[in-house]
């Protein structure tokens, strides 16, 4: 039996010879198993990616299911760039970056974490982080006994990153630098990144700055996500 991801696959299929072996385990460990997986060779493993996953997830977002079909085109792209790594699994090595635009309560966060959820079902070996700016900023300011620059490091570095709420903390120049400094790396080195920002396309470079808005402009594919706020209740 081969080991890994199976190249070119669906992150949103799974085999039909594995599916209700899947899904038993996902219910086995108590996961939401409405989205099959297209892995039929290490079900296990990735059952208990998904089962760590879910201990970082807050509680809103642990079902969250990434269903724009741009994102899902994105997903796909992660998929069919994933390499090997030492045991043979795939991961992400390089690949596209995400922006995620559209005003507050359209489901940006939501499918943000769909789509880390949405990978780790697909088979991809995956560490990732999310943060938000402001909880960026707050993280970088000076104090005694905390590594900042260890924290901007682990950040800058790691294979997948959700920069979330892009723009909406106060700006300054020294939280521009910041900003500057992790998209510059993420930029350089190619590493998938999903930014969400509540900014319309036009104002980034105003609010960002010309050095940022300039490597998302190349780094990145677009999403607009358009509606309601979700969060407020309808009549």
């Amino acid at each position: 039996m081969t080991t890994g991801l199976r190249r070119h696959a669906d992150p949103l299929q799974v085999g039909a010879g594995s599916e209700q072996r899947v899904l038993r385990i996902l219910a086995e460990r108590g996961l939401d198993p409405a989205r099959p997986l297209n892995a039929d060779d290490d079900i296990d493993r990735i059952a208990d990616a998904l089962a760590l996953a879910e201990q970082r997830i807050p509680p809103r977002y642990r079902s969250a299911v990434a269903d724009h079909p741009g994102i899902t085109a994105w997903m796909r792209q992660i998929v069919d760039d994933a390499c090997p790594g030492p045991g043979g699994t795939f991961g992400i090595a390089t690949g596209p970056s995400l922006l995620i635009a559209g005003t507050t309560g359209t489901g940006k966060t939501h499918q943000a974490y769909g789509a880390v959820r949405g990978l780790l079902r697909a088979g991809v070996r995956l560490r990732w982080n999310k943060i938000t700016t402001a909880a960026l900023y707050a993280a970088m300011r000076p104090r005694q006994g905390h590594d900042t620059e260890g924290e901007m490091r682990e950040l800058s570095r790691c294979p997948l990153l959700i920069l979330d709420d892009l723009g909406a903390a106060k700006t300054s120049e020294w939280t521009e630098e910041l900003t500057y400094r992790l998209v510059d790396h993420r930029y350089e080195y190619m590493l998938p990144t999903l930014f969400t920002t509540n900014l319309p396309i036009p104002r980034i470079r105003d609010v960002l700055g010309d050095r940022v808005a300039s490597r998302l402009a190349e780094m990145t594919d677009r999403v607009i996500l358009t509606g309601p706020d979700r969060r407020r209740p309808t009549d």
